[in-house]
């Protein structure tokens, strides 16, 4: 069974479909996306020697010839240099604007494929075919492209909708464990941020949602999906609302400059441990009960997920250099620091004048130096 999510944006509203087989089925998918019978679809080598046959074969059904341009995998790809040379493979091609880019990967890939797109020759069309739990319940949808720079992670980026998501549930069936885990990380932070019901779902279903079972996870990826489409729909740019979908992301967005963007700490593992650091910190604020706290903390570790500083193999942070790294957050306003806090499982909001003495003894209090 296809579900459809609809991210209602006017003139550019797109539909997210949800299920299995839709690799299968890309070529036709696309067709009424396409002007030229051509598409250039940027890809990892780790996807494309796993999928791309599969996908090339579903456009070469619908007439449509397939040209790759294989990146190599992980965070490091999404730079000023990743950027660089995708546009110039990009213009090798001799493509137009008329023409469609197709991100066929995880994050990174629909990152850095869609910020291409949003600036190849003033802005070209691109569709998301996400591979990782993480993309396809969070950064294929909403419009969100960047890549990262030395002082953060998706400091230089644009706002640049796709045409359509197609989130093939088959793909996570070759998804290693941990990266399965990573994005579990997002599926709970949207039960935490703002649906306590999905949380408590997620309590008592996240290990069938982990262990891949059809029902649940289909159920964990549209609901996800229905959370972002509802807020993106209400807070495109991220002027208000919006904000509640970075929850966890300013403690973990600062671990993982710390950590150098790499195999260390992967994204949705900081998201997991941000999230548990905000909850801690919202009752250490009086927030947020200490029962809920735990309860959040609890579910975030119940994953396989770290929800410590300990749990990070004896990594050492200094809390200044975190606190340099929270200045840096694209939520940060004058100086301030903006945190995403919760007042209980389900019920987060936006701090922004969060006190930096209060979060620098925050966090040496949990083992930063």
């Amino acid at each position: 069974m296809i579900r459809s999510v609809p991210v209602d944006l006017g003139e550019r509203a797109y539909d997210v479909l949800i299920g299995p087989g839709l690799v299968d089925e890309a070529g036709a998918r696309l067709r009424p996306f396409v002007r030229r019978d051509r598409v250039a679809v940027v890809s990892d080598e780790t996807v494309w020697s796993l999928h791309g046959a599969r996908l090339t074969a579903a456009l070469k059904r619908a007439g449509l010839e397939a040209h790759p341009i294989v990146l190599p995998p992980g965070e490091q790809t999404k730079s000023f240099a990743g950027l660089e040379g995708l546009c110039d493979a990009l213009l090798a091609l001799e493509l137009d604007r008329g023409d469609l880019i197709v991100a066929f990967g995880g994050g990174v890939i629909g990152d850095l494929a869609g910020f291409a797109a949003a600036v190849y020759k003033r802005g070209a069309d691109f569709v998301q075919i996400p591979t990782t739990l993480l993309a396809q319940v969070d950064s294929s949808v909403g419009g969100k492209t960047a890549i990262d720079t030395p002082r953060g992670k998706n400091l230089v980026g644009a706002f640049h909708q796709p045409r359509l998501v197609l989130a093939d549930l088959d793909v996570l069936g070759t998804l290693p464990d941990r990266e399965m885990r990573a994005g579990y990380a997002e599926v709970l932070k949207y039960g935490l941020l703002g649906d306590a019901t999905f949380f408590a779902w997620l309590q008592a279903e996240g290990g069938a949602v982990l262990a891949r079972e059809p029902a649940a996870l289909a159920r964990a990826v549209e609901r996800s999906v229905e959370m972002k489409a509802e807020i993106v729909i209400d807070d495109e740019r991220e002027a208000g609302r919006r904000a509640l979908l970075n929850f966890g992301h300013t403690f973990g967005h600062a671990l993982e400059a710390e950590t150098g963007y790499g195999e260390a700490l992967l994204h949705g593992e900081a998201v997991g441990l941000g999230s548990a650091m905000a909850f801690r910190y919202s009752a250490a604020a009086g927030f947020c009960g200490v029962e809920d706290a735990r309860r959040a903390v609890a579910a975030v570790a119940a994953a396989g997920l770290p929800s410590r500083l300990s749990d990070l193999g004896g990594h050492r942070f200094a809390a200044d250099a975190l606190l340099r790294h929270m200045a840096q957050d694209k939520k940060a306003e004058g100086g301030r620091l903006t945190f995403i806090l919760a007042r209980s499982p389900g019920d987060a909001f936006v701090a922004r004048d969060v006190d930096p003495a209060e979060m620098r003894a925050f966090l040496i209090s949990e083992g930063a130096v």
